[in-house]
């Protein structure tokens, strides 16, 4: 491979970048040939939990539940074609991974056109609350009434979604592109362990090694608590390694008759009231420390925020939470950047790894639910056939992911 005679040596001199944005480039420099992007997550409660009554009851009565499972996502982006014509990589891991020798990496399949689904008249509304305390502040909620715009009413000005996805390597902004989880079977365990000498082998891109030194981060213990407000108190214990802190929560309200549809409550910890993009995703210690400043994110030594009155009373079927720390992030390339920097930067290659812990909880008046129903997969490939519109929270839940663009998930 063109790349096999520099393995030696990339070994030995690659250093980490510290906070040095691995992405970010003065105008002399030259864009890597290759990014590798990591995002290793810890997630408790209601995601984490594996089944069984128990542990759905106590999701259900706001616990933060004890149920850690460990997620891991690995991208690898490249400027050149596959030397010989076929694509293969693969990412080998130290023993304490618990994921063999080596993950292949493997190109996903072509998206594929959306299953036709018919039409239905749209009708509820949602309803969007932001910031911690007692009370809303006047000016809440902002309403969009679906009926009313499809009809031909203008919408009201929405919240804002200023923080950008960054998923690092893609199809779109690749030449070759590759990903991890595949079909293969394979997954990271409550147990597995990322420190150690990491390689990144493929026919399309250099050689990459560089070492890890820190962990998956320690999950979130939560807990609800009922205010005489009528307001829900989110507590925590903060973790090690955390830069900065999200709550979010859906909830809703059936319509008339039982019917799916009826009013679908958000509310996000967010004082500047910014909702999705990237906050739903991995913040960088750089951007969480600017974001912090802002009132989007709560500081890293926060421990509680207050869900107001008015949100708990307008989703009175069902609320699910998420509380999310944002963590550490380790960055590496070969070559280091030049110390002078009159002296144009020219990579081979960046990598990156991210860290986030997450807990969920779930409180429902009156309804069952599955924690298999709920869970949301990353893979953003996925596509799910068509069918017809449930009644009751499923069909609510699905409403809501069509509305925010997710398709029909509910069915």
């Amino acid at each position: 491979m063109m790349f096999a005679s520099r393995a030696a040596r990339i070994a030995l001199v690659v250093v980490p970048l510290g906070a040095v944005p691995v992405v970010v480039l003065a105008a002399a420099d030259t864009a890597p040939v290759a990014r590798y992007d990591m995002r290793a997550g810890t997630v408790s409660g209601f995601g984490g939990m594996g089944g069984g009554m128990g542990a759905a009851m106590s999701m259900m009565m706001g616990g933060g539940g004890s149920n850690v499972q460990h997620e891991l996502y690995l991208r690898l982006g490249s400027a050149q074609t596959p030397a010989g014509g076929k694509a293969k990589a693969d990412h080998f891991v130290p023993p304490a991974a618990k994921l063999g020798k080596s993950v292949a990496l493997v190109a996903p399949p072509k998206p594929e056109g959306d299953p036709e689904i018919l039409p239905e008249k749209p009708k509820g509304r949602l309803l969007i609350f932001w910031g911690c305390g007692e009370h809303a502040p006047k000016g809440q909620p902002v309403v969009l009434d679906f009926a009313k715009i499809a009809a031909g009413q203008k919408p009201p000005a929405l919240p804002g979604s200023a923080v950008l996805r960054d998923w690092g390597p893609t199809q779109d902004n690749s030449r070759s592109f590759s990903r991890w989880p595949a079909d293969d079977h394979k997954f990271v365990k409550a147990d597995s362990s990322l420190i150690g000498p990491q390689k990144v082998v493929s026919t399309y891109a250099p050689e990459m090694n560089f070492t890890l030194t820190k962990d998956f981060m320690a999950p979130i213990t939560s807990r609800t608590a009922t205010l005489p407000s009528g307001a829900s108190r989110l507590s925590w214990t903060g973790i090690p390694g955390a830069t900065a802190w999200l709550a979010f929560l859906t909830g809703g309200k059936q319509g008339p008759g039982g019917e799916a549809m009826g009013d679908v409550v958000m509310w996000t910890s967010s004082a500047d009231k910014q909702f999705g993009g990237g906050l739903m995703d991995w913040i960088t210690p750089d951007q969480a420390a600017s974001l912090v400043k802002t009132g989007t994110l709560m500081a890293p030594t926060a421990t509680s925020c207050v869900i107001p009155a008015e949100v708990v009373a307008a989703s009175p079927d069902f609320r699910v939470g998420t509380l999310t720390a944002f963590g550490p992030q380790e960055s590496f390339a070969y070559p280091p950047r030049p110390a002078d920097p009159k002296i144009a930067w020219k990579p081979e290659w960046t990598a990156r790894i991210r860290h986030r812990s997450t807990t969920s909880w779930m409180q429902a008046q009156g309804m069952s639910m599955s924690a298999a129903g709920m869970q949301d997969a990353e893979g953003e490939d996925e596509k799910k056939p068509a069918c017809k519109p449930k009644k009751g929270l499923g069909g609510m839940l699905g409403g809501l992911g069509g509305m925010m663009g997710g398709g029909n998930k509910g069915c």
